[in-house]
């Protein structure tokens, strides 16, 4: 698989609201599946479970079973990559543009 197959998986995860809502949900610490699907009762554990797996064909969240359970973890570095590839030039070109101002 190309690069630019993983970009495209991980922007194509990052375009939904909801699985970046589940994203920040795992920023701080990982999560079981049934507490993710309790954080959105708007929606059923089976659109959840959608959601989920198109975050973990994009590499951004590695998925561990212990016994019962399914522990979720935030890999973040699928998006440090995205931000070192797009953002960063971005980022610095623009400083440059207003030191220049």
């Amino acid at each position: 698989m190309s690069s630019s197959d993983d970009s495209d998986r991980i922007f194509k995860a990052l375009a939904d609201s909801r699985r970046r809502a589940m994203l920040d949900a795992l920023k701080d610490e990982p999560k079981t599946t049934g507490q993710l699907v309790a954080l959105f009762p708007d929606i059923d554990r089976c659109t959840v479970m959608q959601h989920m797996r198109v975050l973990e064909r994009a590499g951004l969240i590695i998925a561990r079973k212990q016994g019962r359970e399914r522990w979720n973890h935030l890999n973040a570095l699928p998006i440090k990559q995205i931000h070192d590839r797009w953002i960063g030039d971005y980022a610095r070109n623009a400083v440059s543009l207003m030191a220049r101002l």
